[in-house]
């Protein structure tokens, strides 16, 4: 069951975010950016936890997952460093997710020729 409502859950968030691109004219760095926030308000409101216990993978994968990675990095640090946790959480947070996408985006490109759009 774990499976099935990871699948569901996943597939009906890229879904909204088609509907999303196909009929409004929001570019797609804004619903990113929309995907993110919407993660994080659902880490404050303490209302992600119970969903990704639910749906798993099909919510942590999503851009709303990395909204909550970095909410809860700025939590933590908030409490151990008081104010200055604010700017320093989400990055310690979301570091290690972001240089691995750094740098694997970097090795496909070596091993593929990247061409660009016209």
């Amino acid at each position: 069951m774990d499976y099935f409502n990871a699948f569901w859950v996943g597939g009906l968030i890229c879904a909204l975010v088609q509907i999303l691109m196909e009929k409004t004219k929001m570019m797609p760095g804004r619903i990113m950016v929309l995907l993110v926030v919407t993660g994080a308000v659902l880490s404050a409101l303490g209302w992600y936890e119970p969903f990704q216990d639910f749906a798993g993978a099909g919510a942590s994968v999503p851009l709303l997952g990395f909204g909550n990675v970095l909410m809860k990095g700025v939590k933590e640090a908030v409490q151990e460093q008081g104010f200055l946790g604010l700017f320093a959480g989400g990055f310690r947070a979301g570091a290690v997710g972001t240089s691995a996408a750094l740098i694997f985006g970097y090795l496909a490109s070596l091993l593929s020729k990247p061409k660009m759009k016209e």
